[in-house]
């Protein structure tokens, strides 16, 4: 028998999670609306409310201290949500969830291949963020471990909001609706404007969000260098969950 007889069937597992990861991440960064979403957004803003006194922030250090962990989490935002949703949802519309639906490729590693793209874009991102920050004179302090426990639990929150909208919605409504919740987060989620401006009530709202959690968190950390945020990361571990069974089981392929 010759040793080089066909094999038919399906690439192991691991295989396509690594295969279909690196496909996601190359086609995330072709895209130049998802790039200026994820990438430039965050970095104008960190560059422009630094030199420019447009709001006022609180806490010790400078105006960048407080600037860069918000917009650390408006990355985060940006791309495990409203990017993930837009390009997600466009890609049910055009059939071509329905096709790697039928292939071998299961479907749960599909979106844990999109989830390991949105990953590696926010490495890129926060590397990018902080290596400006740093120099324009960001003194980050506090736990690197409770920094990274933050942006995954963020990530997994915003991945499953994200997801269950491109899910559930017409690519049009979803393109309308993350975009929207976008801007109305980075103006009321603590990013640049600090929830202690806002009234009483309406903050205990805003506290609750998933955005208002990891910013304060990441703030509370890297510019007060407090200990562990379990208050935030309980919040966010809240959303994760929610939001992650809520897409799994409402998600719909077609």
């Amino acid at each position: 028998m010759s040793t080089y007889a066909p094999r038919p069937g399906a690439a192991p597992v691991h295989r396509m999670l690594l295969a279909q990861t690196a496909f996601e991440t190359k086609m995330l960064l072709r895209n130049g609306e998802q790039l200026l979403l994820t990438v430039v957004i965050p970095t104008v803003l960190l560059v422009l409310f630094s030199a420019v006194d447009v709001v006022s922030v609180t806490g010790p250090g400078k105006r960048v201290d407080f600037l860069a962990p918000g917009l650390l989490a408006l990355a985060v935002m940006s791309t495990a949500f409203t990017g993930q949703a837009i390009a997600t949802g466009f890609e049910r519309r055009y059939g071509v969830l329905k096709r790697l639906g039928a292939s071998p490729l299961p479907r749960w590693t599909l979106l844990t291949a999109k989830t390991g793209c949105v990953l590696v874009t926010e490495v890129l991102q926060v590397a990018l963020l902080s290596v400006i920050a740093l120099a324009l004179g960001w003194s980050p302090h506090g736990d690197p471990f409770s920094v990274i426990a933050l942006l995954v639990l963020g990530t997994a929150a915003f991945s499953g909001l994200g997801l269950l909208m491109a899910g559930t919605l017409k690519a049009e409504a979803t393109l309308a609706a993350a975009n929207l919740v976008f801007i109305l987060l980075l103006l009321a989620g603590g990013v640049v404007v600090p929830l202690s401006k806002f009234p009483g009530a309406v903050r205990g709202v805003l506290d609750l969000l998933p955005i208002s959690a990891l910013s304060d968190g990441l703030r509370s950390v890297l510019q007060n260098g407090a200990g562990v945020p379990w208050s935030d990361l309980g919040i966010l571990a809240g959303w994760a969950v929610l939001a992650l069974a809520a897409a799994a089981r409402f998600f719909r392929w077609e």
